[in-house]
């Protein structure tokens, strides 16, 4: 059984809207109250504050008389709030994210409605105070005698509403085996460049509407902020990045997809983005690039269909090792896209050599579990000196600092 999400849009009536926009309002409200209660309360006191105290909070908020519009609204989404608050400071003390920062209005939001909050009838969705079913335009069916677990509603910047509905897939997707093996290395110029000497193109969907988006940015930096002109210039900007969004997420998809289908062993490198965009110069084209998007949907979608997802290591020198004799050179620039290598005398081309170094280094990490950082690196040196962790309450006195 696999979890899944499938998302539509919603088109609500304008009372569903209101009630819609209502409940994001609170459930903005209650999570920006309950983070600045848990931030103060570790100021003034050094005091942990947890889901359940800021569960009570919410109940004592809700009998005040200046916030008794909070009860105008289901409790679910505000609980479910609380929740993910919740969520965002353990993986903050895990060091998995940064300090949870407080929601704002121009982002939009979402409200999670759980069982007991909406009602699935006839194969139509009828929210928690609402007595009419949303209108949703169904572009694909739902798997058979799948019934949502949870949904939940967004509204994105650009004004668009939508519904992702959580079910449990019973069916079996795993497609039938195949004997392809495949190493991808990830590039700008070239997005994949595969071991078979394939290279898919970058789309670069931000350079295609980058002078208008550039216009649009500029036409809003001249407005008077908070007036209906600069609300009017702020929805025309973020119309136009949820245009080159879902244009690149559309192309992630459908390469990603088309690699699980073709190949039974896929193998890429574990890059760190994040890193990666800290170099000024090339920030914009990796993110455009959609590498960490792509990398990820080959992740579930090889899960699902039974396919197999090899990661090596980020330090592991593809570019710059021989794939005929094993060489490694010192350096090798990145305005030098073929070279040849001083020991064989092979011609290489430089994304090509790369993904066939990636597969052959992903096959022997899945066989016998080999290392395939180089011996010499400075990242092996670092590796071997471990240092020791920040305690909990180190790492508190930093994140409200």
């Amino acid at each position: 059984m696999v979890e899944k999400a499938y998302k539509f849009r919603v088109y609500p009536t304008p009372e569903q809207e209101n009630l819609l926009r209502r409940t994001l309002g609170c459930v903005r409200l209650i999570y920006n109250k309950a983070l600045a209660a848990r931030t103060q309360a570790w100021h003034e006191n050094k005091e942990r504050v947890g889901y359940t105290q800021t569960s009570a909070m919410l109940t004592n908020w809700k009998k005040q008389e200046d916030l008794d519009f909070l009860s105008e609204v289901s409790s679910v989404p505000l609980q479910q709030g609380l929740r993910h608050l919740q969520t965002a400071f353990t993986n903050f003390f895990s060091g998995r994210a940064k300090y949870p920062n407080f929601k704002k209005k121009r982002n939009g939001g979402s409200a999670e409605f759980t069982k007991s909050a909406f009602k699935w009838k006839d194969g139509q969705v009828y929210l928690a105070k609402c007595a009419e079913p949303l209108p949703i335009r169904w572009s694909r069916q739902l798997p058979q005698n799948c019934v949502p677990t949870t949904i939940t509603v967004k509204l994105d910047p650009s004004g668009r509403w939508s519904v992702s509905l959580r079910v449990n897939d019973p069916r079996d997707l795993k497609l039938n085996p195949v004997t392809k093996q495949v190493g991808i290395d990830l590039g700008i110029t070239s997005l994949v460049t595969t071991s078979d000497g394939e290279k898919i193109a970058n789309p670069k969907k931000l350079n295609k509407l980058h002078k208008k988006l550039r216009l649009a940015q500029k036409s809003l930096k001249r407005k008077t902020k908070g007036s209906n002109n600069y609300q009017k210039a702020r929805l025309k900007v973020a119309r136009i990045h949820a245009k080159i969004k879902d244009s690149r997420l559309d192309f992630t998809h459908k390469l990603t997809t088309q690699l699980i289908r073709e190949n039974q062993t896929i193998v890429v490198e574990d890059l760190a983005v994040k890193n990666m965009v800290k170099n000024h110069k090339l920030a914009r084209a990796i993110s455009d690039a959609n590498w960490g998007e792509l990398v990820g949907q080959l992740e579930y979608k090889a899960e699902w269909y039974g396919r197999q997802l090899i990661k090596i290591d980020r330090y592991f020198p593809s570019s710059k090792r021989c794939s005929n004799c094993g060489h490694t050179v010192e350096k090798l620039p990145l305005n030098i896209r073929e070279w040849d290598c001083p020991e064989c005398g092979n011609h290489h081309d430089r994304d090509i050599n790369a993904s066939i170094n990636i597969l052959a280094a992903g096959l022997a990490v899945s066989v016998c579990g080999a290392t395939v950082r180089p011996e010499g690196s400075k990242s092996r040196k670092a590796g071997a000196k471990k240092q020791k962790a920040p305690n909990s309450n180190a790492r508190e006195s930093h994140a409200v600092s």
